[in-house]
């Protein structure tokens, strides 16, 4: 049975790597523009849960991706599928959001 990588993914897996690029398949590279702490007032989790926290990817403004479930490669944490939604157009692109409670 394969082991799902996003079962051990934490905030502090992709702490590091805001500003490192994202390929998805299907779609233009994303970068991580931000990791944000959605614990409720920066409390800790239950134990053996996962303190909830969101990635901001920023990609071109176009082509967009719709919201849906997409595979995303990364050079070190391998390949695995995020739900991204997008959240934001600006004048530097436009952001999606991938959630983990």
């Amino acid at each position: 049975m394969a082991v799902d990588p996003l079962a051990s993914f934490s905030r502090e897996t992709f702490a590091g790597r805001v500003g490192e690029r994202f390929e998805v398949a299907g779609g233009p590279a994303l970068e991580l523009a931000d990791v944000v702490d959605r614990s409720a007032a920066g409390g800790d989790a239950p134990a053996g849960a996962r303190s909830p926290f969101s990635l901001v990817f920023l990609g071109p403004q176009e082509p967009a991706l719709g919201q849906g479930t997409r595979q995303v490669v990364h050079p070190e944490l391998g390949d695995f599928s995020l739900f991204l939604v997008p959240v934001a157009a600006g004048p530097d692109g436009l952001r999606y959001e991938a959630a983990f409670g």
